[in-house]
């Protein structure tokens, strides 16, 4: 490794890049990690039958990926009104509806709400655009927030945007995971430069970030970054294209394709753990002190899964994935309808039922073959 490369927070300056440092040359086989039971964070969907939301639907995939939890001896986090929840197209009631009935029907698991700038407009960032969608989110109990970026938020200079990120926590009294994420899923978006990740680390609010990227590592550089200092602060992977990846790093998962796939994750967090971490009576393990080497064919038909939920479309855009995922859900028999929010301009063109099912058929194949619960037509 060239000495030339920054391995010192000290030597970052907010335009450094990533390939300037040495986290961004770090092999993931050097972060492999067998024995921590990391959490899986469901970015919950919103589902919708005739223009309103499907509750009983709601309601009934919720339970099922509580089920897969349970099972596999994986925790569970809920995330609610996040980008497949169509927080960008919830009325404030909506919003509090949501988390009022998922509490009435689950009061015990943790929930990270998203939060994105309320009634935005012009190119002045204002902090307090946050507070709407944090002012409900933190009247729950069991609560973390995750602050979703905002074009006014991200267009700002990585010193400024620092900075917004520092006031939006002034009125954040729960954990707070930032979330950063590229134009495959807003056009207008840009991951965090390395000097960036490490101030927002050292804030004592913000605990974890999630990172959606599609076309770089940039999981792995926070992941690098993170354990080589020792940082406080815990990288989420929102890469719905490495999902194995944050399973082999031992690291939490915030994913939209953990709806999707739920049982297919849990299945293989749990192949993955050595014996004396994990639970292996359900048979997918072979017991003794082997190591179970069908997790990888297992991360193979999941990902062949969700490579196809999340396709992108002429414009290089994955958004769209929230028809796919209700499309799966729907076959799943857990939800009535594929359809998507009314205001919500992400929809597939075609049959989006039929191109489900074809994708469903390797992974359900995968769940017969390792006697994988609920995950059949």
């Amino acid at each position: 490794m060239s000495r030339d490369l920054i391995n010192d927070p000290a030597d970052l300056s907010p335009t450094t890049a990533w390939s300037e440092t040495k986290w961004a040359y770090t092999p993931e086989e050097s972060l492999v990690d067998h024995r921590s039971k990391a959490r899986i964070c469901v970015a919950t969907l919103l589902p919708f039958v005739d223009g309103q939301p499907d509750w009983d639907g709601f309601e009934r995939s919720v339970r099922w990926m509580l089920q897969c939890g349970e099972y596999y001896g994986v925790e569970l986090v809920f995330v609610l009104n996040a980008d497949t929840g169509y927080i960008f197209e919830l009325s404030e009631s909506l919003y509090r509806e949501v988390i009022e009935r998922f509490r009435a029907s689950f009061p015990e698991p943790t929930i990270i709400c998203g939060t994105t700038a309320v009634g935005a407009e012009g190119d002045d960032f204002k902090a307090e655009w946050y507070r709407p969608h944090l002012d409900i989110a933190q009247s729950f109990d069991k609560v973390e927030v995750m602050i979703m970026t905002s074009r006014q938020l991200n267009q700002l200079d990585p010193e400024k945007r620092r900075d917004a990120y520092f006031e939006i926590a002034e009125d954040v009294s729960v954990p707070m995971i930032v979330h950063a994420l590229e134009p495959s899923f807003v056009p207008w978006a840009t991951p965090y430069e390395p000097w960036l990740l490490h101030q927002l680390a050292g804030h004592e609010k913000i605990v974890a970030g999630k990172i959606s990227t599609l076309d770089e590592p940039h999981f792995l550089y926070w992941s690098a970054m993170c354990r080589d200092l020792g940082l406080n602060f815990t990288p989420h992977s929102g890469d719905d294209y490495g999902i194995a990846t944050a399973i082999r790093l031992g690291s939490p998962l915030l994913i939209g394709a953990g709806v999707s796939a739920c049982p297919l994750i849990c299945a293989a967090r749990d192949m993955w753990l050595h014996d004396e971490c994990s639970d292996k009576k359900h048979g997918t393990g072979v017991g003794g002190d082997h190591f179970d080497t069908r997790v990888y064919k297992l991360f193979e038909a999941f990902q062949s899964l969700e490579d196809s939920v999340f396709r992108l479309n002429d414009a290089g855009s994955a958004a769209a994935y929230k028809h796919s995922t209700a499309a799966c859900l729907k076959l799943l028999g857990l939800i009535a309808s594929d359809e998507v929010h009314p205001d919500c301009t992400d929809r597939r063109e075609g049959d989006e039922i039929a191109r489900m099912r074809e994708a469903l058929r390797r992974p359900m194949k995968a769940a017969k073959l390792l006697s994988i619960p609920g995950f059949e037509m």
